[in-house]
């Protein structure tokens, strides 16, 4: 942590004033609430004195930090942070995709090998330290500053894109409340002379249509923006007024709505995991989904996509952890948190990967059937022209097609297959095959809009199913915004001291006004362009720097004292070597391998074209591809900007002035100023600094309140600073820079 200047003034009367620069470059050196406070220090015969500290300051205006009222409301805010919509339409997918069941050996050890140990390190320094990612990395070293506000950045994106996802599943929320749903199937146009099926839904399907032209209107391309889709504009404005509204007065707003944000997914989840068991197919989804196939686990993509889900599932990088554990007593036991939520949001992954699959199971069962009555229909057209009747197994009756089985159609395949094989492929004939349904991978919003849409449409009481899926996903994706929203707005009013309220809304308009660009015509195309290049690079740089600045500019062995004192224990040493040796390296071969897949794949999107209703995949036009390198370059570029101008001296690296602390009885310091030591020598003992370990405050120092009648030990004695009291003659209490 940054080293403070200082100098020390003996009183013959035996007080003694000590100037310090304040701790965090960018902190207010007073507030009302810390403007007079008493300490009680243990002496060494035992006695308490009490001493009077006063800090000197400006307005006083800031109040005291506020804290979580629970350590369940925390440990649900942290929940809800961290399960999103990815633990339902993308981990389901990447499972499918590298080798089912056998996939889920990969991600349990890269959870633990990268996962844990950065979770439990944001913890840690959040709590540790009591301010947002600016404060933080400020803290650290004053050149990584800049990685404090590359995490604003990033999550600034992030919340572009995400809350208009949000705004999504409100306009399908909306639209569920009616029987049939309207995606239930094609709509008809009538003209003078006859009714038709819209010809792109007839080409694609119901479900698919409803997403494409009703509720996104969508063009044919990026460069195609269209004008403003207004329904899409009006669930963007509900969003984030109800982001805002939640937001407005912190953690006392939004840690009351996370009781209902982050335990309603896990309601819907259960209900429908019991209700798609009772449906036909189901187990054939579930059996699909974990029958592992151990040899994909060879390869190396399958790691890196586990690698990139730990890292994305937990929220590492975009402050919002840091944010959270900041106003949480310093004794709280986060190494506890970490490992809990980390498994909390693994299994959340595996119950959702089991409705995801359920469901499927039964919409793969139900277009199989689909598939027979259609192919047999085909069979019986063709008796006596290309098929002959004696092809036909005598058990089967042709002239009730309803009632032909999928075993039963199967063997006349293989029959007719053995029989015709030169001319088979003239038939048309398909093999209707339930594996074959499964394996069309879907993630994302044609999981959640197309495929999971296309199933509820076949459930009993489907508008019912329909409200409560859209209402999970509305909660799901209002939990991680709550925490990506914290990670922008605890650290700048931290650093620069605005009213929440004012930045609260502030932010949301801007937002809002920027995110109209999400919802023109073409906006999902940018939705694509934010989600690919906004966040992936930039967070890993991030989560780097911060391991990198944690292991080796402030010392590991630092960090691990301070650990030791603000839980109680020393953390194992596994978390030694993780942090300053394997995560590092792992984090760089992810960082390389996303570097190659990114130059080795030209920029695209997926385009939907309505004239031949499918999709295709488009290039990014050269302004596309200028804006996407564009939002790399701008998340990133705050760490090399703050580096530079701190190492230059462009802007002092302690330019946040002078407190004064006095302390009376001079007893409470022992220490003499050598001759030829500058301000940076440390107090304890004539200690050098690199000897002297972190300010924390040891067990025995409590803080009273002015006109407090009564001592209490408070957990966190040094308030909104962190600024760590000197004793002498306290062994037990770990020394500090100052």
């Amino acid at each position: 942590m940054p080293k403070n200047s200082k100098a020390v003034k003996r009183e013959l009367d035996d007080d003694v004033t000590e100037s310090v620069r304040d701790l965090l470059s960018n902190e207010d050196a007073c507030d009302d609430s810390f403007k007079k406070t008493s300490l009680i220090v243990n002496n060494h015969e035992g006695e308490g004195k009490e001493c009077d500290v006063e800090e000197g300051g400006s307005d006083g205006e800031e109040e005291e930090r506020p804290a979580w009222n629970s350590k369940l409301q925390y440990i649900l805010a942290q929940v809800g942070f961290s399960v999103g919509l990815g633990n339902v339409w993308r981990f389901p997918y990447l499972c499918q995709k590298n080798g089912g069941g056998a996939y889920l050996v990969p991600y349990l050890i890269l959870l633990i090998l990268i996962g844990i140990p950065l979770f439990f390190l944001e913890l840690a320094v959040g709590q540790r330290i009591r301010r947002g990612s600016i404060g933080v990395w400020n803290y650290i070293s004053p050149r990584l500053g800049g990685i404090g506000f590359a995490s604003c950045v990033v999550c600034f994106f992030v919340a572009l894109y995400y809350n208009v996802i949000i705004s999504w599943s409100l306009f399908y929320f909306s639209q569920s409340f009616q029987q049939p749903l309207p995606w239930h199937e094609c709509p008809l146009v009538k003209n003078k002379t006859s009714t038709y099926v819209v010809p792109e839904c007839e080409k694609s399907s119901a479900t698919t249509y409803y997403w494409y032209r009703q509720a996104l209107d969508i063009s044919d391309s990026i460069s195609e923006g269209g004008g403003l889709n207004w329904k899409m504009t009006l669930c963007l404005l509900a969003a984030w007024s109800m982001v805002c509204l939640a937001m407005i007065k912190g953690i006392q707003s939004s840690g009351k709505v996370m009781y209902f944000s982050s335990l309603f997914p896990y309601v819907v989840l259960i209900c429908f995991l019991v209700r798609a068991l009772l449906l036909k197919g189901s187990v054939d989804g579930i059996r699909h989904m974990f029958t592992p196939k151990l040899e994909i686990m060879l390869e190396a993509k399958v790691w890196r996509e586990a690698a990139t889900q730990v890292f994305f599932a937990l929220g590492l990088g975009f402050g919002g952890v840091i944010a959270f554990s900041s106003y949480n007593k310093r004794d709280n036991n986060c190494h506890f948190d970490a490992v809990l939520v980390s498994f909390i949001n693994f299994f959340t992954s595996v119950l959702a990967t089991l409705v995801v699959f359920a469901v499927l199971g039964f919409k793969a069962n139900i277009m199989n059937s689909k598939c027979v009555a259609l192919n047999t229909n085909k069979i019986v057209e063709l008796l006596g022209n290309g098929i002959e009747q004696s092809l036909i197994p005598h058990h089967i009756n042709l002239t009730q097609v309803s009632q032909v089985s999928a075993e039963d159609y199967h063997l006349m395949i293989e029959i007719i297959k053995g029989v015709k094989e030169d001319d088979y492929q003239k038939l048309g004939l398909e093999s209707c095959s339930i594996e074959d349904e499964l394996n069309k991978a879907v993630q994302g919003t044609g999981l959640a809009f197309i495929a999971f849409t296309e199933a509820m449409t076949h459930f009993p009481a489907s508008p019912f199913w329909s409200v409560m899926f859209f209402l999970m996903l509305v909660n799901l994706g209002l939990g991680s915004m709550f925490g990506t929203i914290e990670g922008i707005l605890t650290p700048l009013i931290d650093t620069f001291k605005v009213r929440k309220e004012f930045l609260t809304v502030g932010c949301c308009v801007l937002a809002f006004s920027i995110g109209l660009l999400f919802v023109q015509r073409s906006g999902n195309y940018f939705v694509t362009m934010f989600d690919d290049y906004s966040a992936t690079l930039p967070l890993l740089i991030v989560v780097i720097l911060e391991n990198v600045a944690i292991a080796w500019f402030y010392g590991i062995d630092k960090f691990f004292e301070d650990l030791k004192d603000m839980l109680g224990f020393t953390p194992y040493r596994f978390y030694y070597y993780m942090w300053k040796y394997i995560t590092p390296i792992l984090l760089l071969v992810l960082l390389c391998s996303s570097l190659i897949q990114l130059t080795m794949t030209p920029p695209s999107y997926s385009a939907w074209i309505q004239e031949e209703a499918v999709e295709k995949t488009l290039h990014f036009p050269p302004w596309g591809i200028v804006v996407c390198i564009s939002l790399v370059v701008m998340a990133i570029m705050p760490v090399p900007v703050v580096f530079g101008l701190r190492y230059f001296n462009i802007i002092d690296e302690n330019t946040s002035g002078l407190s004064t602390v006095s302390y009376k009885k001079g007893r409470i310091i022992k220490e003499t100023v050598r001759p030829g030591e500058d301000d940076d020598t440390s107090l304890i003992h004539g200690k050098s600094p690199s000897e002297a370990p972190s300010p924390m405050p040891g067990n025995s120092i409590y803080r009273k309140q002015s006109g407090s009648g009564s001592t209490e030990a408070d957990t966190a004695p040094n308030g909104r600073y962190g600024i760590g009291y000197l004793m002498a003659d306290m062994p037990d209490m770990p020394e500090s820079d100052l």
